[in-house]
């Protein structure tokens, strides 16, 4: 499986990220015919920043105020010039920024920086590298905001600024607040990175780098390089039809019989918050025919001891049985956020995949999402569930059918 890693470690702005993707291998002439629909053809040079070599592009643009209506008729109008999934992409990612906007001014008329043509230019130069790298999904790692305070046409503003803020509120991306002074996310790029992300970082496990870029922003200090680094990777998945190993890991178990189903249940939600891979209870026929649990837990080796512990003192049992080192094998499984729509309602759900010989061949909504919504709108969490799995398995059709539409 083909992944983007993001590391914004200073950082994120439009030029930024369509400069590292073009050095980690995106089709530059794509992209300067994409970017050449909206300003004059952008300059892409080599350029060095803290002793890091990195791609710098320029974009040559007159500032303009437009509202998201004349924005997206500028989109509309590089058609043909710029791939449809990429112009897709790219007007949603001005969505985002005009409901961040709108969260922080209310209603407003006109975009202002982000309107201009080098902001639009930039946001179709990212969509359309990502679109030409052809990778299955994006990671994101932590992204530095800056510190202090910034300047732009409502005045001063605390960093990150208020509508950086709000487009990475609900995001789902991990921020930090970065080494240097000044504004080091905009809502360009907050919001690019914010539409890129798909796969969590935590989904991520063995992996091999094929190719890395870095894309330059116009500072240049001696202390700290100002670029964003985007490396492609390879998950590697095993031979078709088997699923790759994972680490060996230890299972614990117990029997208990003088323990009730609420004790159960808080005990095996207490050893998932303390790091257990799995956990279960099955109904069990005793000694002398009396009823009762075989409690499990799956951990990895380094926490048996401690999770050993916490069985013993939630349930009160005298012994638990370790088997050690038991190999097993897992599917790949990845994140991904998918767009759900119930009547009038809308909204972004995630969805778990597992990945066999590079095909999705299974997906799942993640429930706790699911109910919460469900129980917001007022409709069943079956209907949610069902919707955001339909949605998911369109959006990897390319990779895999579901059995029932085969």
């Amino acid at each position: 499986m083909k992944i983007l890693l993001l590391d914004p470690f200073h950082g994120a702005a439009g030029d930024m990220i369509t400069g590292a993707l073009l050095d980690c291998g995106a089709d530059r002439e794509r992209v300067i015919r994409a970017m050449a629909s909206v300003v004059a053809e952008p300059a892409i040079t080599r350029v060095t920043r803290a002793g890091i070599s990195a791609l710098m592009v320029e974009t040559r643009a007159n500032p303009a105020h437009r509202t998201l209506a004349k924005v997206m008729e500028r989109l509309d109008a590089t058609a043909g010039a710029v791939p449809e999934d990429a112009l897709v992409m790219a007007r949603k990612v001005f969505l985002r920024i005009n409901a961040a906007e709108e969260t922080v001014h209310g209603k407003h008329p006109h975009f202002h920086e982000v309107g201009a043509d080098d902001a639009i230019a930039d946001v179709i130069g990212a969509c359309t590298a990502l679109h030409t790298l052809g990778v299955e999904g994006v990671t994101v790692f932590p992204v530095a905001l800056g510190r202090g305070t910034g300047s732009g046409s409502h005045g001063i503003f605390p960093i990150p600024a208020p509508a950086t803020a709000a487009i990475l509120n609900g995001s789902g991306l991990t921020v930090m607040p970065g080494d240097d002074d000044g504004e080091l996310c905009t809502p360009t790029g907050a919001a690019l990175l914010a539409e890129f992300s798909t796969v969590r970082s935590e989904d991520l496990a063995r992996y091999s780098i094929t190719a890395v870029g870095y894309g330059a922003g116009s500072r240049d200090t001696a202390r700290a390089p100002n670029v964003l680094r985007a490396m492609v990777i390879d998950t590697a998945p095993a031979g078709a039809g088997s699923l790759p190993g994972d680490d060996c890991v230890d299972i614990l178990e117990t029997n208990v019989d003088d323990v009730n189903g609420e004790v159960i249940a808080h005990a095996l939600a207490r050893l998932m918050e303390a790091g257990a891979r799995d956990t279960c209870a099955l109904p069990v026929i005793m000694k002398k025919g009396r009823p009762g649990y075989l409690i499990r837990v799956i951990c990895t080796p380094e926490s048996s001891v401690s999770l050993a512990g916490l069985m013993a003192r939630e349930l009160g049992t005298l012994g638990i049985r370790c088997i050690p080192s038991v190999h097993r094998f897992i599917a790949e499984r990845t994140t991904l956020d998918v767009d759900v729509r119930i009547g009038e309602h809308r909204r972004s759900l995630p969805v778990k995949c597992g990945w066999m010989a590079g095909e999705v061949y299974t997906l799942k909504a993640e429930f706790d999402n699911a109910r919460d919504w469900a129980a917001g709108i007022g409709v069943p969490v079956q209907d949610v569930l069902h919707a955001a799995e339909e949605a998911g398995w369109r959006q990897v059709r390319g990779f895999r059918k579901p059995a029932g539409d085969r």
